[in-house]
């Protein structure tokens, strides 16, 4: 039986591990912090559940309903509320719908006539093939136009990373919209031809995957998968070195070592930069710490449903930051799932911070309140005070794919093939969404799995 060693008990440490454990393998999870889970925590109290970090899973590939059918979820798995499709984005401080069929788009007053007439021509813009690396914002610019950019991908960008459009990279951050100018020389053109190798290869585009959650909140993956592990699961034992001892690996995790045949880390890039890894030589890993994770704060607000003016009958609504409100986004919680709230109250839940004001994520909890409910006042026309309150801070929330970020694949890549038997995975690699992380967990197992 091959011993394998699992650095990180976020969800792609979780599901790396439940997935080897399945084939055999002898594993041991490393986790420094009291809890398995990572950035999904949910909070159940006075009636509310409250969502610290991300709210749903995006299904975009077959493996995560795998996942969650192997570990025998399916009965717990719930589904949106079909009412409760509706995304707004806000233009001139008010919440307006994001159109849901193509012609709805030249009706919508998101857009002005230049920008749906920019849509129309994207089709004849030339691909660039000079092997330049493009920021999104940059390729939203040059392929559509600078109005798109404000009010639309710097919204989008917000909710998914929390970053910059300026900086994030599109060949890291968004490769398929990359490769749909790649091969198809157009966005327009590839949304309509490349449905078929779409299809083919069962993923989705997650503007359009389903999206999921359970009876109790996200925290039921995470937490049904440490069950399954049992004593597997190491709490409150950080990791400090690795040391390649002949054909094995020692590991050094709350003053003890142990030996195994092969090592993943599913941890952080700023936990990876501050291990010791030692083969033939010690390794630098100090270059990890260069990549940037903003501060968010999550804040959950339940107030009376009469006290709010505005339905909040859909997924939630994004907020460009030309529009100068203070919070990047607002997910309607108890729009989407039963039970998120009591009878006559919603729950909804804002997030700040981010890179647009990474200042405002540190705020102390009241400060933070009296921000939001000030914006939702405003946003949709919140008329009372909160009657349930639930603040989250993630000093270091996101990894940004900021231009340039290939370096630091190509670093993790260089590593593995220098090291057999060490592996990297997590969302400092393989995408930031859980979705992405479910994946590189469940890729990640089998990679090892067959290395042996």
């Amino acid at each position: 039986m091959k011993s394998v060693a699992i650095i990180g008990g976020g969800i792609t440490g979780l599901t790396a591990a439940f997935y080897l454990q399945r084939r055999g393998a002898a594993v041991t999870l490393f986790e420094a912090s009291s809890r398995t889970g990572g950035v999904i925590h949910s909070i159940r109290k006075d009636g509310f559940l409250a969502e610290s970090g991300p709210n749903t899973i995006l299904e975009t590939s077959p493996k995560i309903a795998q996942l969650i059918h192997d570990a025998g979820l399916d009965p717990r798995k719930l589904t949106p509320d079909p009412h409760a499709e509706a995304r707004f984005v806000v233009r001139d401080g008010r919440p307006i719908e994001m159109p849901g069929k193509p012609l709805g788009f030249f009706a919508t007053k998101l857009f002005s006539i230049g920008a749906k007439l920019a849509v129309v021509r994207e089709p004849f813009i030339k691909p660039r093939r000079d092997g330049v690396e493009e920021s999104i914002g940059q390729f939203v610019v040059r392929r559509f136009n600078q109005e798109f950019l404000d009010h639309a991908i710097d919204a989008l960008v917000a909710g998914i990373y929390a970053g910059n459009p300026n900086k994030l990279s599109l060949t890291h951050a968004f490769p398929k919209l990359k490769a749909l100018e790649d091969n198809y020389g157009s966005m327009i053109k590839g949304q309509i031809f490349g449905a078929r190798d779409r299809k083919k290869s069962g993923e989705v585009a997650k503007d359009r995957a389903p999206k999921f959650s359970f009876d109790e909140g996200l925290q039921v993956l995470p937490d049904t998968l440490a069950a399954r592990l049992g004593g597997a699961v190491k709490l409150n034992c950080p990791v400090t070195k690795i040391t390649h001892v002949g054909s094995r690996w020692r590991v050094t995790a709350a003053g003890a070592e142990n030996e195994f045949d092969a090592v993943i880390f599913c941890g952080t890039a700023y936990g990876l930069a501050q291990l010791q890894l030692h083969a033939t030589a010690p390794i630098d890993l100090s270059a990890f710490s260069e990549i940037r994770y903003p501060p968010v704060a999550s804040v959950v607000l339940g107030f009376k449903r009469a006290d709010i003016a505005h339905p909040c009958s859909g997924f939630g609504m994004l907020i460009p930051g030309i529009e100068k409100f203070n919070i990047l986004g607002t997910i309607f919680s108890s729009a989407l799932f039963p039970d998120r709230a009591p009878t006559g109250h919603l729950t909804l839940t804002s997030y700040v911070g981010g890179e647009r004001q990474p200042e405002l994520a540190a705020l102390p909890p009241d400060k933070l309140v009296a921000l939001v409910t000030g914006d939702l006042r405003k946003l949709l026309d919140v008329r009372g005070e909160p009657t349930f309150v639930h603040t989250a801070f993630w000093p270091r929330a996101i990894p940004q794919y900021n231009v340039g970020y290939g370096k630091y694949r190509d670093l993790l890549t260089g590593l593995e093939s220098a090291n057999s038997h060490l592996f990297f995975a997590g969302c400092y690699r393989d995408g930031v969404s859980l979705g992405d992380s479910i994946v590189s967990g469940a890729n990640i197992a089998e990679r090892v799995a067959n290395s042996f």
